[in-house]
């Protein structure tokens, strides 16, 4: 085996393929390492929903950026995404307001009526809504695993079923043996406690853990949707004095959702099954042990939303994602160990954008290449 690579990525997961394909086209050979046969963590366990335009600030930068290379692979890698944009129902008068106070850059407002024709909600529950023009929907389960086929025909090297050890700089200890790097990137989300616990520490990286469900779907959604309960969560809209008064009431309202952390969204899978979600419950280790209450909860609010009977469940499962006091972990631990993460739950939505611009600092721009 080759043990020496210009780059070598620890963890196969969204950021570490990002950074595999920033790496791969600029000439660099590359390594990707991970203790799992297939990617199997975070970026399989979400919605697939790549929400460009909720983000602000540097996330706004890497979603912007991610948005390009998620169309690019999607057509070369040959897997399935839609330009869906995204939905957003304003089910009372203060988020309504909210989402008139952010009605630019790609927000495209709604009445009721025009809501009412663009989602299958319940007749009566909306006072307005908004479309969300620039965003991408893809299949969580399919997208990675593509990707990763797609980067090894480009000469991407994949050592699986390989655990690292330990980090020194230009050394990668693996179950398989040392490995020289002229650059260690580091992507294992909220595993960062496993091979740089002092790191993590320090910075304040833990883990969230969420409950989503899978069920059949009696509706069809044209687009991924979100609610109220989403609004006060990104930042986008987050950041508004309007916020305030629509996190008050729903946590006033509904505190047994607020105690959830609940962020009430919904997206249909090309099969036509519906991902309902999610709670978010954090810890530097997360109980395993998903409450039933929980899962009746986000039930109950489907068939609300929607009008609908109990739908049947089709899968239950835990996502798991890393947590931290900022949007985004970009460090260079040690002469050449680079550690990316998203630490606030945007990483598909991020994540390939993350990768691009941290690669590009450090290599410089693609030579002879029209598109990122």
């Amino acid at each position: 085996m080759n043990n020496s690579f210009d780059v070598v990525v620890v963890g196969s997961g969204i950021v570490g393929l990002g950074s595999a394909f920033a790496a791969i086209r600029r000439g660099l050979s590359v390594l990707v390492v991970d203790r799992t046969n297939v990617p199997q963590g975070a970026s399989i366990r979400n919605f697939g929903h790549l929400c460009i335009s909720a983000q602000s600030g540097e996330a706004r930068g890497y979603a912007d950026a991610s948005r390009e290379l998620w169309l690019r692979l999607s057509r070369d890698a040959d897997f399935w995404l839609r330009e869906s944009g995204t939905l957003i129902v304003a089910r009372h008068a203060d988020e309504f307001a909210l989402l008139q106070a952010s009605a630019d850059d790609g927000l495209l407002l709604l009445s009721a009526a025009e809501f009412e024709t663009t989602a299958p909600i319940a007749p009566g529950i909306a006072v307005g809504g908004a479309h969300l023009t620039a965003d991408l929907q893809v299949n969580p389960r399919t997208a990675a695993p593509a990707i990763a086929a797609y980067l090894e025909s480009l000469g991407v090297e994949f050592r699986m079923r390989t655990s690292v050890g330990s980090l020194e700089p230009g050394r990668v200890h693996t179950s398989r043996g040392v490995v020289e790097a002229g650059t260690i990137v580091v992507a294992v989300n909220h595993d960062i406690d496993q091979l740089l616990p002092e790191l993590a520490e320090r910075v304040g990286i833990v883990r969230c853990s969420l409950d989503m469900i899978r069920v059949r779907a009696t509706v069809t959604l044209d687009a991924p949707l979100l609610t109220g309960w989403s609004l006060v969560r990104y930042s986008r809209f987050a950041s508004l004095p309007e916020a305030a008064a629509v996190r008050e009431r729903l946590h006033a309202k509904r505190p047994d959702l607020g105690a959830l952390d609940l962020n009430q969204m919904y997206t249909q899978l090309p099969d036509g099954s519906l991902i309902i979600g999610d709670t978010h419950a954090r810890g530097v280790s997360v109980v395993p042990f998903q409450p039933e209450g929980a899962a009746e909860l986000l039930l109950a609010e489907a068939q609300s939303l929607f009008g609908i009977p109990a739908p049947t469940v089709i899968e239950r499962w835990q996502g798991v994602y890393a947590s931290g006091p900022d949007e985004f972990l970009r460090v260079e631990a040690e002469p050449g160990i680079l550690v990316l993460a998203a630490t606030t739950g945007i990483g598909m939505t991020t994540g390939l954008g993350l990768a691009e611009h941290s690669l590009a600092a450090r290599f410089g721009a693609v030579a002879s290449e029209g598109t990122p």
